[in-house]
């Protein structure tokens, strides 16, 4: 018979979230003072907008955007490129056994949402709420 605690966990863990939110706050706070010595990452304005951890905290995957969406990609490969010292920073920070890994991805859920507005903005979706 399996315990209660070997299933497999449909989210995150409390660690998980309070890690990741430790590690979001961190981020943010050194991106925005430009602790990083590079003239390209500085030049940009950078929302995380959330970070995921995996179960073992040893990867840390932080969903980005640059303030109005434009060069994703030239923000990306800005970020990827002082991924090192912006582990160092967040290790600073942070008090756990091991600094994780970061990883970066663009964060699409400013996206979805306004996708959800055109949505519910439809005449025929309008109808249906309206009733």
């Amino acid at each position: 018979m399996a315990r209660k605690y070997d299933a497999p966990s449909s989210g995150p863990t409390q660690r998980q979230l309070r890690v990741g939110e430790l590690i979001r706050r961190t981020l943010s706070e050194v991106l925005q003072r430009g602790d990083i010595h590079d003239p390209v990452l500085n030049s940009y304005s950078i929302t995380v907008g959330e970070v995921r951890t995996s179960n073992d905290l040893k990867i840390a995957t932080a969903f980005v955007l640059p303030l109005g969406g434009k060069d994703k990609e030239g923000a990306l490969a800005a970020l990827r490129d002082n991924r090192h010292e912006l582990r160092r920073a967040v290790a600073k920070a942070l008090t756990l056994k091991f600094a994780p890994d970061l990883k970066f991805q663009i964060d699409e859920t400013f996206d979805q949402m306004d996708a959800t507005r055109r949505l519910f903005a439809e005449p025929h979706v309008r109808q249906d709420l309206d009733d």
